[in-house]
């Protein structure tokens, strides 16, 4: 199985705002979100540092409806997915490259 998987993310983190979501013309549904993972570590002086990475998010098709539906800001979710880097021009004319996570799955952590 694993030989057959060559671009798989899996993130736990935080929403940062509730998701926005759009429905197309031909009637598919796209939401974007940003997750935040955090790690702790200690310096070299012993003090307990926390490092907050953003991901970028987007979820398609029946996935986007149960982001809808399911996540709000703040929310701790699970994301699987794929890494998808893509390009576009901006309106000033200028090259913008972004990188997210398309996603394939996700759960709502609900702390009990």
């Amino acid at each position: 199985m694993m030989n057959t998987v060559k671009n798989r993310v899996q993130l736990i983190g935080n929403l940062g705002a509730t998701p926005e979501v759009k429905s197309l013309e031909n009637g598919n549904k796209v939401a974007r979100f940003s997750v935040a993972t955090s790690e702790n570590y200690l310096n070299k002086k012993g003090e307990k540092i926390t490092a907050t990475q953003w991901h970028n998010v987007v979820a398609w098709g029946n996935l986007a409806g149960i982001a809808e539906k399911l996540l709000q800001k703040g929310n701790e979710v699970v994301i699987d997915g794929k890494l998808s880097s893509r390009s576009y021009t901006a309106k000033d004319g200028s090259k913008k490259y972004v990188t997210e996570v398309v996603a394939s799955g996700l759960l709502l952590n609900e702390k009990k």
